[in-house]
């Protein structure tokens, strides 16, 4: 997908920024938010937060207009908006068909067939073939608790920093954790020295993804602090990076005391995450909890 062809030499690393564009693009389409993201050379992961209720607030006309920046209207419609729909039946059809688009703009699926197909076919064209370019369709988790949703976005940012491709949580290229640290320019002056500590007083947040609001906020984003999320990703990176300078360090970060959460627990998460849970994951209660509602006794985690 991405990086160097070791057969042909060829360095396909321009496909990472487009697939970035592109999310960040389909972001502002649907009513889908995007917490955390990592393109690796051969995979991406995604953390996204469905805002089904910003969904709902569109107006039928709104719905059409951003559906039809991505497929192909709809003959009526079309003339809907040309204000030619004369007929109560002609009016139902056009509300029936723009509450059909409404559901699949916060619906993950549509999302990422916008993502995946736009990518297969420009990755084809580039290479001027055709057929399958994805190994197969798309794995999701549901994040059904605060601390689930913390160790998988530390676990998607983290990405590069296992696969030993860096070793700085500055120089992780193509994460969302990078595009944080260095939105405010006085921080792009370290981006080249790995052995630098990241300054975490930063305050400006990228408006591509979704922000950092605090524990006391109830608006929508992700319900910790900015500083404290960093110094725990930067902690953890450097208990699993056994290269890097600092690796273990005696100040653990003040949310793992908030959010008790045990030290060996939470890196065996952000290490091996997605072969710790199946389709859901969470605490041991939330899982549980979640399949009960659900008429099952458990869901691969509980343990």
């Amino acid at each position: 997908m991405c990086g160097e062809d070791r057969f042909t030499g060829k360095n396909y690393d321009h496909r990472r920024q487009l697939l970035i564009d592109r999310f960040k693009l389909l972001s502002q389409i649907y009513s889908i938010d995007i917490a955390a993201y990592a393109v690796m050379s051969n995979h991406y992961h995604l953390v996204l937060h469905v805002d089904k209720r910003r969904a709902l607030k569109w107006s039928r006309d709104e719905v059409i207009s951003r559906w039809y920046k991505l497929f192909n209207g709809n003959i009526l419609v079309d003339e809907y908006l040309k204000g030619k729909v004369q007929t109560s039946q002609q009016l139902d059809t056009v509300i029936n068909i723009s509450e059909r688009w409404r559901a699949r703009l916060h619906d993950i699926s549509w999302f990422m067939k916008s993502l995946n197909e736009f990518i297969a076919r420009s990755s084809n064209k580039e290479d001027d073939c055709t057929g399958k370019f994805w190994e197969g369709r798309f794995k999701s988790q549901a994040l059904l608790d605060n601390n689930a949703l913390l160790s998988c976005m530390a676990y998607v940012d983290l990405n590069p920093v296992r696969a030993g491709e860096c070793h700085s949580l500055l120089t992780s290229d193509f994460t969302s954790i990078q595009e944080r640290i260095i939105q405010h320019s006085a921080h792009k002056k370290n981006i080249n020295n790995p052995k630098a500590k990241p300054d975490f007083s930063i305050q400006q947040q990228p408006e591509s993804l979704l922000s950092f609001i605090g524990a006391d906020n109830s608006d929508d984003g992700i319900p910790f602090g900015l500083k404290d999320y960093l110094e725990l990703v930067d902690w953890s990176g450097r208990h699993i990076d056994l290269l890097k300078e600092g690796y273990i360090t005696a100040n653990e970060p003040k949310i793992i005391d908030a959010l008790q959460i045990d030290e060996d627990e939470w890196i065996e998460s952000v290490l091996n995450f997605r072969r710790q849970y199946g389709s859901f994951a969470g605490s041991q209660n939330a899982l549980r909890h979640f399949a009960l509602a659900h008429g099952h006794s458990w869901h691969k985690g509980t343990g």
